[in-house]
């Protein structure tokens, strides 16, 4: 497969077909067409899916070739979400957003003091909650590029466990080198932080009391005036815009001086980052103080590119979280059967992708364009005449 003329569908077909061989009535690659573009449509679950395709029947016969005389039942939708194989439909979308992210280059990275350029990845959890509801646990961690909101790579966390102990799968044999990852103070743990200088990747950790001493050494660190026998080297940079009706300042400082005391693997910058925000209408007037950690040393990064990876991080939460859940309706989705919940969640995550790649900033708009317009999200994905 050439990667550069690759569509959607051209890696959903690789997912291999569970069903007997004898009596199928449509092509794998036909049945997963469908479903891709009733996601991508904005159809929440099954019964929206089978109404949006009966309602623009005769559009999608046409677009997906001359030998396709009627539409799967809505058992049969069903069947491909229940029994997909979803370690390979992970997979092979992981392998999708990879080329993706890899045609968009390096657009949107961050150049470092020494003139080297990184790509900031977010690793973060979400519960998918219309399935939660109805007791079918599902959560999913992700990894997911900062400037893109691709989404690198995806894995369900087993029952009885947390993100703790699925995110070393989920970056077990990535090449890490020229980038840097960031995560919430959950995942602020030493394995994590060591696997990533493993594997050839630097660190932006947040820190908070779920690490005791971490905290209360950076705290202090930032109370207390520079000592004159342990000054270390303190950075300040600072930074504001308007937007939503409120004045935001922030303030990112940075020290060394607990380099030599802190046994935190490959520790190399303690920051603390306070951010202000004053609400126009009303005068209400907020501060948040966080504190993090990093692998990234001065030589290399400085309190301008440690905001900007700061802010990167929460790509994670607003620009794919918020749109499967606002968008998409994931969180009010009543699917919780099977395999159903998570594989609809990496169709989604398939289609933010392709949405953005293709210069959609509203995804909105874009769903209800293509909801609409059913033949262009099928040239979109790939999958005219089949």
């Amino acid at each position: 497969m050439d990667p550069l003329q690759s569509t959607l569908l051209d890696y959903l077909s690789q997912v291999p077909d569970f069903r007997c061989a004898r009596g199928q009535r449509f092509a794998w690659s036909y049945l997963l067409a469908l479903v891709a573009a009733a996601v991508a449509a904005g159809q929440k679950h099954v019964v929206a899916m089978v109404d949006w395709a009966q309602a623009h029947r005769q559009e999608l016969l046409d677009a997906l070739g001359p030998h396709r005389p009627r539409l799967p039942s809505p058992a049969t939708w069903r069947r491909v979400l229940l029994h997909i194989d979803m370690t390979a439909l992970e997979r092979q979308i992981a392998a999708y957003t990879a080329h993706l992210d890899q045609v968009d280059g390096t657009q949107g990275a961050i150049s470092l003091r020494d003139g080297t350029v990184v790509r900031g990845q977010a690793v973060d959890g979400k519960d998918v909650c219309g399935a939660s509801a109805h007791g079918q646990y599902t959560f999913l961690v992700s990894l997911v590029r900062h400037e893109g909101a691709y989404v690198l790579a995806q894995a369900a966390v087993a029952r009885k466990t947390n993100e703790i102990t699925a995110v070393p799968a989920l970056l077990a044999g990535r090449d890490l080198t020229g980038t840097v990852t960031t995560m919430d103070a959950l995942l602020t743990q030493r394995h994590i932080a060591q696997q990533i200088l493993n594997q050839g990747g630097h660190y932006l950790m947040i820190i908070k009391q779920n690490q005791p001493t971490l905290y209360a050494a950076a705290r202090l660190v930032f109370e207390e005036p520079p000592r004159p026998r342990h000054p270390g080297e303190r950075l300040t940079g600072r930074t504001s815009d308007k937007a939503h009706g409120r004045w935001e300042r922030r303030s990112l400082v940075t020290t060394t001086a607990l380099n030599e005391y802190l046994t935190w693997p490959g520790n190399a910058q303690v920051l603390r980052r306070t951010c202000r925000r004053i609400h126009e209408r009303t005068g209400l007037v907020e501060t948040e103080i966080t504190y993090g950690i990093t692998s990234l040393p001065t030589a290399l990064a400085g309190p301008a590119q440690l905001e900007r990876i700061w802010r990167g991080h929460w790509t994670i939460e607003n620009r794919l979280h918020y749109v499967r859940d606002e968008t998409f309706g994931e969180d009010r989705c009543q699917v919780h059967t099977g395999t159903a919940p998570q594989a609809l969640a990496a169709l989604r995550n398939a289609v933010v992708s392709t949405l953005r790649f293709h210069g959609w900033s509203n995804l909105a708009a874009a769903t209800r364009c293509y909801a609409a317009h059913p033949q262009r999200i099928l040239r979109l994905i790939g999958a005219t005449t089949l």
